[in-house]
């Protein structure tokens, strides 16, 4: 009930109890007016139109900063009435209007509107809320229609050039740092001047009647880990934690552009899921620095680790480069703390960088890759 039809209501009973009390029929027929005018009303409003509600995102996965939109398609499905009604459209924390006026039975209007993608995250849409009044303003009804979809704003990917090998290899065929195993078997090929005898395979030389060398192959891949601090205590300003975002999306996107393993790891929890996804869904809790460093130890997941930190993070440095014995190449990223005095250390390095483009720059300046 609006303030009117509560107003309405006060009035009937009062010009009914007046009417009766003092024998005037005037207005005991003014007040049973305003009774069956407000009971009308409520049935007006109570009345549910059929609707069809249809959303379709395009994309649906975006990131931060790139355009989005939603396009919305409204049916009525009843078979007698027309509707004329209110209704807005819930994007994010914003109410989007949408006209449905005169909307005939087996009609339908469309609604395109943009996708606000200026911070990272799940971006919920909907339901559609139809609010439903009768002519004279006494009763208003808010109805929801439709599921909730949802844009996945995932952090802005910065392009990085340069990616890690990680594995040093010598030129004469000695490979160092890799794990043993990872030199097979290939093929077979005729001897060549320079080939060392060691590889003569005698057995099918004695067959061909010529030496015959194997051919051999290092299928070892450098395997890029990258842990990502998500701890309250690491990032003062929440933009730094998005610049970390950014810079984590732009690794994991210039590893499998160049077809190599790479692996996501959050301090606080198990990464599960398309990495891009896991990096849109991340937010700051409390997290255990040291249990993960030790299960990164005791599993040695690759052989270059990046860690990417906050200014809270700079002291736990130490303890990241405590990891150079088990990953041959050990990199920190840290975010948002520039006026600090710079790390130094000969075990680690260190990119410090105010956002994910300074960090995608200094980045492809790394000697050593």
């Amino acid at each position: 009930m609006t303030a009117r039809g509560i107003g309405l209501l006060v009035a009937a009973v009062a010009l009914l109890a007046a009417g009766f009390a003092y024998g005037y029929p005037d207005l005991a027929l003014l007040g049973a007016a305003a009774v069956v005018a407000a009971g009308c009303a409520l049935v007006f409003a109570f009345w549910r139109p059929r609707l069809g509600v249809q959303r379709i995102a395009e994309p649906d996965r975006v990131a931060r900063g790139e355009p989005a939109q939603m396009r919305l398609t409204v049916s009525n499905t009843s078979r007698l009435r027309a509707a004329s009604m209110i209704a807005t459209d819930r994007c994010g924390g914003a109410s989007v209007p949408v006209p449905l006026l005169r909307l005939r039975p087996g009609k339908d209007t469309t609604v395109e509107y943009p996708v606000p993608t200026n911070r990272r995250g799940i971006v919920p849409i909907g339901p559609l809320r139809v609010t439903r009044g009768d002519p004279l303003g006494l009763v208003t009804l808010a109805r929801t229609y439709g599921e909730v979809a949802q844009v996945w704003v995932h952090p802005r990917i910065h392009l990085l050039r340069a990616t890690p090998a990680g594995m040093a290899r010598s030129l004469d065929g000695r490979i160092d740092k890799v794990p043993h195993g990872t030199i097979t078997f290939d093929a077979l090929r005729e001897y060549v001047v320079g080939d060392e005898l060691r590889r003569v395979h005698w057995r099918s030389s004695a067959k061909v009647g010529e030496l015959m060398v194997r051919e051999q192959l290092d299928t070892s891949e450098p395997t890029i880990v990258v842990l990502l601090d998500d701890r309250h205590a690491a990032y003062p300003d929440p933009e730094a934690f998005e610049s970390a975002c950014e810079a984590a999306a732009s690794i994991v996107a210039a590893a499998v552009r160049e077809d190599l393993p790479v692996g996501l790891h959050l301090v606080t929890s198990i990464a599960t899921g398309p990495y891009l996804d896991v990096l849109t869904e991340v937010t700051l809790q409390p997290g255990d620095l040291d249990a993960t460093l030790r299960r990164l130890r005791a599993q040695r997941l690759g052989d270059t680790l990046v860690f990417l930190t906050g200014p809270g993070g700079r002291a736990d440095l130490g303890t990241v480069s405590s990891l150079r014995g088990t990953y041959p190449v050990v990199l920190a990223g840290l975010f948002g703390d520039r006026d600090a005095a710079p790390v130094a250390g000969d075990r680690m390095i260190v990119i410090e960088a105010a956002d994910g483009s300074e960090f995608a720059a200094a980045w492809d300046g790394v000697r050593g890759w």
